[in-house]
C-alpha cells in the first residue's frame, strides 16, 4: 500500500459528496479486475491448466484497458454528481422560466446514467469470470470467488446510485433507466449464481 492509495481512501472518507458510492462501485470493480488478472496469470503459468489459457490470456491482454475503464467510470460518476450540485446552485426560476429546473433534471439523469454504465461493465466482467471459473488454476478459485463478489457488489452499489437519482423523477426516460438497471442487476445475480456453482463444485464445497 502507498500514499496514493491512502489519498484515494481519504478522499472517499471526506465530507465532500464526491467521490461517493457510485465512484466506489467502479473502484470496487477495478479491484475485481485486478484479482481476475492474478488468477489468469496463475493459470497460464502452468500447462496443467492449459484448457484455461485462452480465456486467461484474453483477460491479461485486456487488463490495462479494463482497469483504466473502471477508473474512468469512477471519475465520470464524480463529475456527473458535481454537475448536479452546480445545477442546484443556479438562480431559482422566476415566473415563466424553468431554466434551473430543466438543468437539475438533465444533470440528475446524467448522474443516474453514470452508475448505469458501471452496472453494464460489471455484468460484462461477471460473464468473463464465469468463463474463467470453468478452467482456471484450481488453487486460485477462492481468489476468483473474491473477484466475483467484488463484481456483484459493484453492480449492486451502482444500482443504488441509479435508483436514488431517479427516485423523485418521472417520465418515459426515467422508466427506461429504472428498467435497464433492474434487468442488469437481475442478470448479474444470475451469473453470480452460475459462478458460485462452478467454483463450489470444483472445490468440493
Amino acid at each position: 500500500m502507498n500514499e496514493g492509495y491512502l489519498q484515494i481512501l481519504n478522499s472517499i472518507s471526506s465530507s465532500k459528496p464526491t467521490p461517493g458510492g457510485g465512484s466506489v462501485a467502479a473502484l470496487t470493480l477495478a479491484h475485481g479486475h485486478s484479482l481476475s488478472v492474478m488468477v489468469s496469470r496463475l493459470t497460464v503459468n502452468s500447462d496443467k491448466w492449459i484448457d484455461g489459457h485462452t480465456v486467461a490470456n484474453n483477460i491479461i491482454s485486456q487488463s490495462e484497458k479494463n482497469i483504466s475503464m473502471c477508473i474512468t467510470l469512477a471519475n465520470n460518476d464524480s463529475s456527473a454528481f458535481d454537475c448536479v450540485m452546480e445545477a442546484y446552485r443556479l438562480p431559482k426560476d422566476e415566473e415563466g422560466s424553468n431554466v434551473r429546473s430543466i438543468a437539475i433534471r438533465k444533470a440528475t439523469i446524467e448522474a443516474a446514467e453514470a452508475p448505469l454504465e458501471t452496472m453494464k461493465f460489471s455484468l460484462k466482467f461477471m460473464y468473463t469470470l464465469a468463463d474463467l471459473a470453468k478452467q482456471c488454476n484450481a488453487n486460485a478459485l477462492t481468489d476468483l470467488a473474491s473477484a466475483a463478489e467484488l463484481g456483484i457488489s459493484a453492480c449492486k452499489m451502482a444500482e443504488f446510485n441509479v435508483r436514488i437519482n431517479i427516485d423523485h423523477l418521472s417520465g418515459d426516460d426515467i422508466d427506461s433507466l429504472e428498467t435497464a438497471s433492474k434487468n442488469l442487476l437481475t442478470e448479474c445475480n444470475q451469473v453470480m449464481s452460475e459462478i458460485t456453482q462452478l467454483y463450489t463444485n470444483r472445490l468440493g464445497w
